[in-house]
């Protein structure tokens, strides 16, 4: 009977340790622990790519190319706070306001074209046209920013999507 009880207590505490070292062995040692910090040392902002990838878990065990798609969405979250900011700026003024109109057909053109084409482009393996639709998406910001005579009312908005779509087409330059 002691026997039965030595083996029963045996197994229990194996089969209980066993998971959680592998678990833990798991979240310790992803693909390459050091891919995202190699990886952002190559784009023109490395903050802002850290910051980005390291807020998605999905990116410890991505490759470069999932990398650049967690990067894509990082953008469209980007256009739909922007077009949010402007409908909101819209409705708080006194009237529609030609620059504001502008960047939002500028912010509807990311979301509508170029994040598509970027998806598309990454999942189908051409990285020359994901670059593209980043370097797109980064121009449209720029183009918002600057049909503003005077101060743009969404400057911090524009700088944060033309900062994640530099960041993601120097991303996708690395599967080029």
């Amino acid at each position: 009977m002691t026997n039965m009880k030595t083996i029963t207590l045996f197994f229990l505490i194996a089969l209980t340790s066993f998971p959680s070292t592998i678990h833990c062995r798991t979240l310790i040692t992803p693909n390459d622990a050091n891919l995202i910090e190699n990886t952002c040392r190559r784009t023109p902002n490395y903050n802002v790519c850290i910051q980005s990838l390291k807020s998605n878990l999905a990116s410890l065990s991505a490759d470069i190319r999932g990398l650049a798609l967690i990067m894509v969405k990082v953008m469209a979250s980007k256009a739909t706070d922007g077009l949010s900011i402007i409908g909101r700026l819209q409705r708080g003024s006194s009237g529609p306001s030609p620059a504001l109109t502008s960047c939002a057909g500028k912010y509807n053109a990311i979301l509508v074209g170029d994040i598509p084409q970027a998806t598309q482009a990454l999942q189908g393996g051409n990285a020359k046209f994901a670059e593209s639709a980043a370097n797109d998406a980064a121009n449209e910001a720029t183009f918002c920013e600057n049909g503003f005579t005077g101060r743009s009312p969404i400057t911090a908005q524009n700088n944060a999507m033309r900062d994640v779509s530099v960041v993601t087409a120097a991303i996708v330059r690395n599967l080029l």
